[in-house]
Protein backbone atom coordinates (compact mmCIF):
# COMPACT_ATOMS: atom_id res chain seq x y z
CA UNK A 1 0.00 0.00 0.00
CA UNK A 2 2.82 2.41 0.88
CA UNK A 3 4.45 1.68 -2.47
CA UNK A 4 1.21 2.50 -4.26
CA UNK A 5 0.85 5.80 -2.36
CA UNK A 6 4.48 6.71 -3.14
CA UNK A 7 4.02 5.77 -6.78
CA UNK A 8 0.88 7.90 -7.07
CA UNK A 9 2.50 10.78 -5.22
CA UNK A 10 5.55 10.78 -7.47
CA UNK A 11 3.33 10.54 -10.55
CA UNK A 12 1.45 13.69 -9.46
CA UNK A 13 4.64 15.54 -8.54
CA UNK A 14 6.41 14.64 -11.78
CA UNK A 15 3.29 15.42 -13.79
CA UNK A 16 3.10 18.83 -12.16
CA UNK A 17 6.74 19.55 -12.92
CA UNK A 18 6.25 18.72 -16.55
CA UNK A 19 3.37 21.19 -16.86
CA UNK A 20 5.29 23.98 -15.11
CA UNK A 21 8.56 23.60 -16.97
CA UNK A 22 9.71 26.61 -18.89
CA UNK A 23 8.45 26.94 -22.42
CA UNK A 24 11.24 26.84 -24.99
CA UNK A 25 11.86 29.83 -27.22
CA UNK A 26 11.93 28.95 -30.90
CA UNK A 27 15.20 30.55 -32.01
CA UNK A 28 15.85 31.38 -35.65
CA UNK A 29 18.93 32.44 -37.54
CA UNK A 30 18.94 36.04 -38.70
CA UNK A 31 18.35 34.95 -42.30
CA UNK A 32 15.45 32.65 -41.32
CA UNK A 33 13.71 35.45 -39.40
CA UNK A 34 14.06 37.87 -42.32
CA UNK A 35 12.64 35.23 -44.71
CA UNK A 36 9.74 34.40 -42.37
CA UNK A 37 9.01 38.10 -42.02
CA UNK A 38 8.33 38.30 -45.77
CA UNK A 39 5.52 35.74 -45.54
CA UNK A 40 4.07 36.50 -42.11
CA UNK A 41 5.28 39.89 -40.82
CA UNK A 42 6.26 40.15 -37.16
CA UNK A 43 8.75 42.15 -35.24
CA UNK A 44 12.16 40.54 -34.80
CA UNK A 45 14.01 40.32 -31.50
CA UNK A 46 17.75 39.67 -31.75
CA UNK A 47 19.67 38.48 -28.71
CA UNK A 48 23.21 39.70 -29.42
CA UNK A 49 25.55 37.67 -27.22
CA UNK A 50 29.06 36.21 -27.02
CA UNK A 51 30.23 32.82 -25.81
CA UNK A 52 32.35 34.38 -23.04
CA UNK A 53 29.63 36.69 -21.68
CA UNK A 54 28.50 35.56 -18.22
CA UNK A 55 25.42 37.80 -18.14
CA UNK A 56 24.40 36.42 -21.53
CA UNK A 57 24.30 32.94 -20.00
CA UNK A 58 22.31 34.18 -17.01
CA UNK A 59 19.83 35.86 -19.34
CA UNK A 60 19.47 32.63 -21.33
CA UNK A 61 18.70 30.72 -18.16
CA UNK A 62 16.60 33.20 -16.19
CA UNK A 63 14.90 35.34 -18.80
CA UNK A 64 14.58 33.42 -22.04
CA UNK A 65 13.57 30.21 -20.26
CA UNK A 66 10.88 32.02 -18.29
CA UNK A 67 7.49 30.67 -19.41
CA UNK A 68 5.83 34.06 -19.97
CA UNK A 69 8.79 35.50 -21.87
CA UNK A 70 9.08 32.41 -24.09
CA UNK A 71 5.36 32.53 -24.81
CA UNK A 72 5.45 36.20 -25.84
CA UNK A 73 8.51 35.64 -28.03
CA UNK A 74 7.05 32.57 -29.73
CA UNK A 75 3.65 34.18 -30.38
CA UNK A 76 4.58 37.76 -31.24
CA UNK A 77 8.19 37.82 -32.50
CA UNK A 78 10.75 36.00 -34.56
CA UNK A 79 13.47 35.48 -31.96
CA UNK A 80 17.07 35.38 -33.19
CA UNK A 81 20.21 34.41 -31.30
CA UNK A 82 23.20 36.11 -32.84
CA UNK A 83 26.76 35.54 -31.65
CA UNK A 84 28.43 38.93 -32.00
CA UNK A 85 31.75 37.19 -32.70
CA UNK A 86 30.41 34.72 -35.24
CA UNK A 87 32.64 33.92 -38.22
CA UNK A 88 29.72 33.07 -40.53
CA UNK A 89 28.88 35.65 -43.22
CA UNK A 90 25.33 37.03 -43.16
CA UNK A 91 23.70 38.54 -46.22
CA UNK A 92 21.05 41.16 -45.52
CA UNK A 93 19.50 43.69 -47.89
CA UNK A 94 22.07 42.95 -50.58
CA UNK A 95 25.09 43.37 -48.31
CA UNK A 96 27.25 40.57 -46.92
CA UNK A 97 28.34 41.19 -43.34
CA UNK A 98 31.44 39.36 -42.11
CA UNK A 99 33.78 39.15 -39.16
CA UNK A 100 37.13 40.30 -40.50
CA UNK A 101 38.91 38.92 -37.41
CA UNK A 102 40.81 42.09 -36.57
CA UNK A 103 41.74 42.64 -32.92
CA UNK A 104 41.02 40.53 -29.88
CA UNK A 105 37.41 39.38 -29.70
CA UNK A 106 36.55 40.90 -33.07
CA UNK A 107 32.86 41.68 -33.57
CA UNK A 108 30.85 40.64 -36.60
CA UNK A 109 29.96 43.54 -38.88
CA UNK A 110 26.25 42.78 -38.47
CA UNK A 111 26.55 43.06 -34.68
CA UNK A 112 28.32 46.41 -35.08
CA UNK A 113 25.54 47.62 -37.41
CA UNK A 114 22.73 46.36 -35.16
CA UNK A 115 24.28 47.92 -32.05
CA UNK A 116 25.34 51.14 -33.81
CA UNK A 117 28.92 50.42 -32.78
CA UNK A 118 28.06 50.36 -29.06
CA UNK A 119 29.29 46.85 -28.34
CA UNK A 120 27.71 45.66 -25.10
CA UNK A 121 26.67 42.12 -24.25
CA UNK A 122 24.04 41.01 -23.86
CA UNK A 123 22.04 43.44 -25.97
CA UNK A 124 18.55 43.02 -27.32
CA UNK A 125 17.83 44.48 -30.74
CA UNK A 126 14.33 45.06 -32.03
CA UNK A 127 13.46 45.29 -35.72
CA UNK A 128 10.07 46.07 -37.20
CA UNK A 129 8.10 44.11 -39.77
CA UNK A 130 10.00 45.88 -42.57
CA UNK A 131 13.34 44.67 -41.08
CA UNK A 132 14.23 48.19 -39.95
CA UNK A 133 15.99 48.82 -36.66
CA UNK A 134 13.69 50.06 -33.89
CA UNK A 135 16.13 50.14 -30.99
CA UNK A 136 18.88 48.28 -29.18
CA UNK A 137 18.66 47.71 -25.43
CA UNK A 138 22.00 46.91 -23.78
CA UNK A 139 22.43 44.86 -20.64
CA UNK A 140 20.93 41.99 -18.73
CA UNK A 141 17.13 42.05 -18.55
CA UNK A 142 15.25 40.18 -15.83
CA UNK A 143 11.93 38.60 -16.86
CA UNK A 144 10.00 41.34 -15.06
CA UNK A 145 11.95 43.95 -17.05
CA UNK A 146 11.71 42.07 -20.34
CA UNK A 147 7.97 41.45 -20.32
CA UNK A 148 6.80 45.08 -20.46
CA UNK A 149 9.53 45.90 -22.97
CA UNK A 150 8.41 43.10 -25.29
CA UNK A 151 4.76 44.18 -25.09
CA UNK A 152 5.59 47.89 -25.52
CA UNK A 153 7.59 47.19 -28.69
CA UNK A 154 5.10 44.63 -30.02
CA UNK A 155 2.25 47.11 -29.60
CA UNK A 156 4.24 49.80 -31.47
CA UNK A 157 3.48 52.18 -28.61
CA UNK A 158 6.69 54.09 -29.40
CA UNK A 159 5.12 55.05 -32.75
CA UNK A 160 2.04 56.37 -30.95
CA UNK A 161 4.12 58.78 -28.86
CA UNK A 162 3.82 56.79 -25.64
CA UNK A 163 6.74 57.47 -23.31
CA UNK A 164 8.27 54.17 -22.12
CA UNK A 165 8.71 55.34 -18.51
CA UNK A 166 5.07 56.45 -18.37
CA UNK A 167 4.06 53.07 -19.80
CA UNK A 168 6.18 51.27 -17.18
CA UNK A 169 4.62 53.27 -14.35
CA UNK A 170 1.16 52.04 -15.32
CA UNK A 171 2.14 48.52 -16.48
CA UNK A 172 0.52 45.60 -14.70
CA UNK A 173 1.72 42.11 -15.52
CA UNK A 174 -0.79 39.32 -16.06
CA UNK A 175 1.85 36.72 -15.22
CA UNK A 176 2.52 35.05 -11.90
CA UNK A 177 6.17 36.10 -11.67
Amino acid sequence: MQKLVLLLLSWFVLGGLTENQAQTVKWYTFEEAVELNKKAPRKILIDVYTDWCGWCKVMDKETFQHTDIAKILNEKYYAVKFNAESKEPVTFQGHTFINNGEGSRPPHQLAVALLNGKMSYPSIVFMNEQNQLITAVPGFQKPEQMEPLLLFIHGSLYEKGVDYQTYLNSYKSDSKQ
